[in-house]
């Protein structure tokens, strides 16, 4: 496994039996265990038969035919002059490995190794602009690409390794996460005085100023596109959104990067160093959004996808470590509690970028309800 991997895995892919993983990409795609499982299950069934309640967003119009015979000759023909400029030579046919609605990826053969092509749609093509960036300010973590475009937010960037969910799966061993939460962490503090930097390239400002009113935005948005006890609920929560906006504000943590989808299909490891790629849900927002995909949808499920079967714990406090340098005497277990619950928000509002199917929406706003 190597290279940039899709975006993410998509939440209404054909599941795997449930246990091994299958139940946990269900879970940090949002839902809860076997019930989120059936559920996507079922909706996977009408997917592509019931547009009727699909909303719009920010990709409506705008979706890329990726398998284009001449969008595909374009791409191949920077591909190929990237490659001449670095002196490096094709040594197979290129592959297009993954075809996303959000994004592809081309693997390139190259005499040296494999390198790795990806495109995302319009509205996410601030990735090459914000890996850039990051790469800038953390290199060790961060690759730099290889090559980017920044007008059509195409990167070209060296394999990456193996993937974290494969080295997982083959050691049964979630340890390594107690090194890679403080690494990720150390990306977010050395990128607090880049935020309008990062929002100037692209990446979504999701900051607790504007993310209350962006979710009340989305819950208009909804319309009565779901359960009406259910909306009738979100609606309710529109004040305590805002009240908890300005409750984590009060803890004095500068916003930053988030990554917004950082589990084990998003970490390599190659040469004995962590890489933390796929950054195309990336927005500005929090620090400790993160914490809700990583801790409830991913480690909390442990190695064999039991509910709350690993105690978290000592991963939360892994990656608050770095944040005690200069914040110490806030609380921030206490600000953890409350991003927890709010993370599930950004999650909603931000996967509306590349996600225009209203039930992955409702999925994590149900996440939102029932954390805390």
């Amino acid at each position: 496994m190597a290279g940039i991997p899709p975006k993410r895995d998509p939440p209404l892919r054909q599941l795997e039996p449930v246990g091994t993983l299958g139940a946990r990409r269900a879970v940090y795609e949002g839902g809860p265990g076997a019930q989120a499982a059936l559920f996507a299950h079922r909706l996977l069934e009408t997917l592509f038969l019931d547009r009727a309640r699909t909303l719009p967003s920010r990709l409506a119009g705008l979706a890329v035919d990726w398998t284009n015979p001449g969008w595909l000759a374009e791409a191949h023909e920077w591909i190929e002059a990237e490659l001449a400029r670095l002196g490096l030579v094709a040594s197979a046919a290129i592959e297009q490995l993954h075809v996303r609605p959000w994004s592809t990826v081309l693997r390139v053969p190259t005499e040296r190794g494999d390198v790795w092509f990806k495109a995302n749609a319009p509205a996410l093509e601030y990735e090459a602009a914000v890996v850039s960036l990051l790469s800038e300010r953390r290199p060790d973590c961060v690759p730099k690409p290889l090559a980017v475009d920044l007008e059509r937010g195409w990167i070209l960037m060296e394999d990456a390794g193996e993937r974290l969910r494969e080295i997982v799966e083959r050691d049964r061993d979630l340890d390594c996460w107690l090194e890679i939460m403080p690494l990720y962490a150390g990306v977010q503090i050395d990128l607090m005085s880049d935020s309008e930097e990062l929002i100037a390239r692209g990446a979504p400002d999701l900051r607790l100023a504007t993310l209350a009113a962006r979710y009340e935005e989305l819950v208009d948005e909804l319309g009565d596109a779901g359960p009406e006890a259910e909306l009738d609920r979100l609606r309710a929560e529109v004040p305590r959104v805002a009240a908890l906006c300005a409750e984590l504000a009060g803890y004095g943590i500068p916003e930053t990067i988030q990554h917004d989808d950082f589990h084990d299909g998003q970490v390599f490891r190659r040469d004995g160093r962590y890489l933390l790629l796929d950054w195309g849900d990336s927005c500005v927002s929090h620090p400790f959004f993160a914490l809700s995909v990583t801790l409830e949808g991913v480690l909390a499920w442990g190695l064999d996808d039991i509910e709350g079967s690993l105690d978290t714990t000592p991963f939360r406090d892994a990656y608050l470590r770095p944040f005690e340098r200069d914040f110490g005497d806030r609380d921030l277990v206490a600000a953890t509690e409350i991003a927890l619950r709010l993370g599930w928000v950004c999650r909603a509002v931000n996967g509306r970028l590349g996600d225009s199917d209203v039930e992955n929406t409702l999925v994590r706003l149900r996440m939102f309800l029932q954390v805390g």
